[in-house]
């Protein structure tokens, strides 16, 4: 299974690294920064969440998460407010933004990781009682019929250019390396080569008609969704 990937921003140098060395042996994979500026820089999109203190340096935390949540390919990326402020106006604040929990320091590190699980889990069964099918202007993918319609016309797919089409069209924007499509849609067990990629790419594109345009290739880089 694919590791969840945090991002940690607070300004304590000391608490970032418990934070992350606690995260990395609880299975999921933590980067860290010390602003909202330095976070900036980060690709925001690769995250499945945030843990962000609130008084940072220069940009607050709050005006980081509200710069987040006002961009559509970040907006659900759930962010987890870390501050020392607890009174109630902050924490309306923070869940009027769009926060989707609220620590206050001090914290122990199990009830954070705690945290985190919990609001992955509870973002991951969301989206899979929500996400029966994927559009993409008139393409669909049902998940539950394992079907795709261009226009309303049936679009006979393989098992592989399915996994394909639905992890581009998942993650629109998002470019995804050969490599990283090799293991995220080909069985573990599998030896293929990133040729195998572009064959099946090529073929399910000539099957998507005039939404073939819409898979574009990064030269050096690998596939998205645009």
């Amino acid at each position: 299974m694919e590791k969840k990937r945090i991002l940690v921003v607070d300004d304590e140098q000391d608490l970032c690294e418990i934070l992350q060395y606690n995260l990395s042996a609880a299975g999921f994979e933590a980067d860290t920064v010390y602003s909202a500026e330095e976070a900036q820089k980060k690709d925001i999109r690769s995250y499945d969440l945030l843990l962000l203190d609130i008084m940072l340096p220069g940009i607050s935390g709050f005006e980081l998460a509200k710069q987040i949540k006002s961009r559509k390919e970040t907006a659900k990326i759930p962010i987890i407010f870390l501050t020392a402020k607890d009174n109630e106006e902050d924490t309306l604040q923070g869940f009027n933004l769009g926060a989707d929990d609220y620590v206050t320091k001090p914290f122990s590190v199990r009830e954070v990781i705690a945290r985190v699980k919990a609001v992955l889990t509870r973002i991951s069964d969301k989206e899979a009682d929500s996400s029966d099918s994927i559009s993409y202007k008139g393409l669909t993918i049902n998940l539950k019929q394992k079907s795709v319609t261009a226009d309303g016309e049936d679009v006979s797919l393989t098992r592989t250019e399915f996994g394909l089409l639905y992890l581009l069209m998942s993650h629109p924007g998002q470019v995804f390396s050969r490599q990283q499509l090799l293991e995220k849609v080909w069985p573990k067990n599998v030896i293929v080569t990133d040729r195998t990629v572009d064959v099946n790419m090529a073929r399910m594109r000539k099957k998507l008609g005039t939404y073939a345009s819409c898979i574009v290739a990064r030269q050096g880089f690998g596939y998205c969704l645009e």
